[in-house]
């Protein structure tokens, strides 16, 4: 927010002078503090509490990335208000209030393109083929538009909001605001009615050291609602920029390992192949090793059978010399 408002100082620039007390609107009767010599007196510290509600509405306004439109076609406003709206980047109008500047906007974009086109004459050449009388009416063309529509060449859309000095002398600009509902701010004399605006100032608008006083502070805190959106854009581009890193730290890391799968893979995949064509190169040694085998196994049987015999032949030597008389006793007897 702007720096704090100090009464002492709008009280030095004039805001409290009002208009004289026969002309004033009696809509206006919460905002006068007094009467002396036949002059409104302004309540200063409603100016001030009023001006910092409207200086904080601006400060969202631009931040939110809006345009607010700066009026003020009076004499001893001109300069000023263009000047503060200059250094915080919003358009301005300090030449007569071109009739439907808001309600008739398309049109008064034309008027901006046809400048635009006369601007590429110039730059491609076209404009210097042209006769001198041609190029005097185009020069001149070029300078009205410049002075009406030139502070509002970027304007490219209807402002968020509108910022007016004198809503009296400025009536057109209100009602085309009030049709569209775009939001007025404006500073407010004993004389305007300040139902007609959404945020009224009560101060003194024909004084230049208090529209002065009263713009500049607004213009600051434009400004900062526009350091406020930078900031917060700068923000988010950082936060995009790390979810695009992380995303794509995201996207190496599942590429790698896919990699790492494939390769996985393809070791297998060579692994079984290989084993397939060892397979295939090695059945003969198979067979010959399965010949073996039962070569062997018949080795081992007769083996045993041999050794059944033996085992046969040394029990049929054991047997006692009783055994061997009896029979041949018996085979004598057979004999007889």
């Amino acid at each position: 927010m702007a720096k704090e408002l100090e009464i002492k100082e709008l009280l030095d620039a004039g805001v409290h002078f009002g208009h004289l007390t026969h002309r004033w609107n009696p809509n206006m009767a919460p905002y006068i503090y007094m009467e002396r010599n036949g002059i409104h007196i302004i309540n200063l510290y409603k100016s001030a509490a009023k001006l910092e509600e409207a200086a904080k509405a601006m400060s969202k306004i631009a931040a939110s990335g809006r345009k607010i439109l700066f009026v003020a076609t009076k004499k001893q406003a001109k300069e000023i208000v263009a000047e503060e709206a200059q250094n915080c980047q919003m358009p301005y109008i300090t030449e007569r209030w071109p009739g439907g500047m808001l309600t008739n906007f398309i049109t008064i974009r034309r008027s901006v393109k046809k400048m635009d086109n006369i601007d590429r004459m110039k730059k491609d050449g076209r404009f210097d083929s042209l006769s001198k009388k041609e190029q005097l009416q185009i020069n001149r063309v070029r300078a009205k538009l410049e002075k009406q529509l030139g502070s509002i060449k970027e304007m490219t859309r209807l402002p968020g909001a509108l910022f007016v000095v004198d809503i009296l002398r400025e009536h057109i600009a209100v009602k085309e605001a009030q049709r569209l509902n775009i939001p007025i701010f404006a500073m407010v004399d004993t004389n305007s009615d300040p139902r007609e605006v959404d945020y009224a100032i009560p101060s003194n608008d024909d004084a230049s050291k208090s529209i002065k006083k009263i713009v500049s502070y607004v213009s600051e805190a434009v400004s900062e609602g526009l350091e406020d959106r930078e900031k917060e854009l700068e923000m988010k581009r950082k936060q995009k920029a790390e979810a695009k890193e992380r995303k794509a730290a995201k996207e190496k890391k599942a590429a790698e390992e896919k990699k790492a799968a494939q390769a996985k893979k393809a070791k297998e995949a060579a692994e079984a192949k290989k084993a397939k064509e060892t397979e295939k190169k090695t059945p003969k040694k198979e067979e010959k090793s399965s010949e073996d085998s039962a070569k062997k196994a018949k080795e081992a049987e007769a083996k045993k059978a041999k050794e059944a015999e033996a085992e046969q032949a040394k029990e049929a030597e054991k047997k006692t010399p009783k055994e061997e008389k009896k029979s041949s006793e018996e085979s004598a007897e057979k004999t007889k």
